[in-house]
């Protein structure tokens, strides 16, 4: 009974479980995701009020791409996103889930430990994101690409995700697809990190209180927003790099004209475009993970109780 409990089967189920989560949440969220990638284009390498400002907030971004592009842009990178999602959580819910099943993220008393959670859900999320970041900068590119009106950024003028993978495939090889990927992996392990331990603690408070202990679905959805917050806080300035590496334009050798890596990258955007810089569409950013953690939190969560019950 333990190794059908416990075995690989149910591993690669956990696994499973956490990147279907994802894409369900992502079909609801991606409109959002656009915005937040222009927003964080938007005045690239150019100090306040030297740049012209297209999107001025997350509603205006939406009104604005819709009544330029049409109601289709506004889920511009779709594909890629879904699977820039599903590799990311498969590893980073798949590694937290597993790591929690078997007891190694619980102290003595059975709560969550917080160095321990956030080691189990830091190492899936750096996987996940690494593993996702062909995927992450296709969707950037796609995302980033508008109507001429309201272009922010690099215009790479990919016709779809499969072409874009190919494109940059012939024209920069295999190492740029991972172009990028260095902010990913403290993107990945930071935001993963505080978004599981804060949900698990989240849960773990309010059942001590009496909160919700006969309503898993609110319970989920209430902790899924605190995760949510935390997240973002921790997450954005990684964000605003990985977008930024992901857009810039190449030179003929491969090497990005506007920054050589993840640390010029942030020096070049505090010294021209001031501290804030790094927080660059994080409203857009929490109006997307807030609504998308609770999705996909959600969904697994249930996804978890359907397993178990199939189980016994």
């Amino acid at each position: 009974m333990g190794s059908k409990k416990d075995g690989v089967g149910r591993d690669v189920t956990d696994m499973a479980m956490g990147g279907v989560s994802a894409m369900f949440a992502t079909l609801f969220t991606n409109p959002l995701e656009v915005v937040k990638t222009r927003l964080q284009l938007q005045g690239e390498m150019k100090s306040k009020g030297k740049h012209a400002v297209f999107y001025r907030s997350v509603p205006h971004g939406l009104f604005v791409i819709a009544r330029t592009e049409g109601l289709v842009a506004l889920q511009n990178g779709l594909p890629a996103m879904l699977g820039f999602q599903f590799f990311l959580n498969t590893f980073r819910l798949g590694v937290y889930r597993i790591s929690e099943r078997r007891g190694l993220i619980s102290d003595g008393k059975g709560r969550t430990s917080v160095l321990r959670g956030a080691a189990a859900a830091g190492v899936g999320g750096a996987l996940g994101s690494v593993a996702g970041t062909p995927f992450f900068l296709v969707k950037t590119r796609l995302q980033a690409q508008a109507a001429q009106s309201i272009a922010v950024g690099h215009q790479h003028k990919h016709k779809g995700t499969y072409a874009a993978l190919v494109d940059i495939y012939r024209n920069e090889g295999f190492k740029g697809l991972f172009r990028g990927v260095q902010p990913q992996i403290p993107r990945g392990a930071v935001g993963s990190g505080s978004q599981m331990v804060s949900f698990a603690y989240a849960k773990e408070s309010l059942l001590e209180r009496g909160v919700f202990v006969d309503s898993p679905l609110c319970l989920s959805f209430v902790a899924a927003n605190l995760g949510g917050v935390v997240m973002t806080l921790c997450l954005n300035p990684f964000d605003v790099v990985a977008t930024r590496l992901s857009n810039q334009p190449v030179d003929a050798q491969n090497r990005g004209k506007l920054y050589n890596g993840m640390l010029d990258c942030f020096v070049k955007m505090i010294r021209t475009e001031g501290t804030r810089s790094l927080y660059k569409g994080v409203a857009a950013n929490y109006l997307r993970l807030g609504p998308h953690t609770v999705l996909l939190l959600v969904c697994w969560d249930q996804l978890k109780l359907l397993e178990d019950y199939l189980r016994r």
